[in-house]
């Protein structure tokens, strides 16, 4: 699918023709230049990293430079139909706030993120006492952009604790969906919110 990753290419299915779109952290843009490319999207990005605004700017998109956490505030309320995190909550300083905006700004929300209660998650903690290193978790803990550690069960959690509503839920193990037992099997996680 214009090689976007299984991941990318989750979250681009979740997103119907036509559809106004945010992406929070959108990194290059390559999900929002495929929306906009495949499905006539009309889509908008916010990103941390100046360099990966200039590249997402390269490809014609209207992204801009800022920090989720203090500048989805100025984002108009229902604002769009479809506000997406993808690959970002984990790196986000307060993931509360952002989810709070996220259902503020759009009419839903699509959160995906990788599943720290992942069977080789556990297994790398419990049988090496050691942070994992895996396909989807590639740098050391040192290394990582990722500050809050999370699974499908804390996930669902606070989703219940801001008294948002799951919509729909889709998991992979690497590149296969999975149904059973997603907390333990599935090493990403996607949610599709609204209040």
């Amino acid at each position: 699918m214009n090689g976007l990753s299984v991941r990318l290419q989750q979250v681009a299915r979740q997103i119907p023709a036509g559809a106004t779109v945010l992406d929070v952290g959108c990194s290059d843009g390559q999900l929002l230049a495929h929306l906009r490319d495949s499905k006539g999207v009309d889509g908008r990005g916010i990103e941390l990293d100046p360099e990966r605004v200039a590249r997402a700017v390269g490809r014609g998109l209207s992204v801009v430079q800022g920090d989720a956490t203090h500048d989805l505030a100025a984002f108009p309320d229902q604002s769009v139909d479809y506000a997406i995190l993808s690959e970002t909550l984990q790196a986000m300083d307060a993931p509360r706030k952002v989810l709070a905006e996220l259902v503020r700004i759009g009419r839903r929300a699509v959160v995906a993120f990788p599943n720290f209660g992942h069977w080789r998650v556990r297994a790398d903690l419990v049988l090496k006492g050691r942070m994992p290193v895996t396909r989807t978790l590639p740098v050391s803990w040192y290394e990582t952009e990722n500050i809050h550690f999370c699974t499908i069960d804390d996930f669902r959690a606070l989703a219940d604790d801001m008294a948002l509503r799951i919509e729909a839920q889709a998991f992979l193990s690497g590149e296969q969906p999975i149904s059973a037992w997603p907390n333990l099997r599935a090493d990403h996680a996607l949610f599709i919110l609204s209040r």
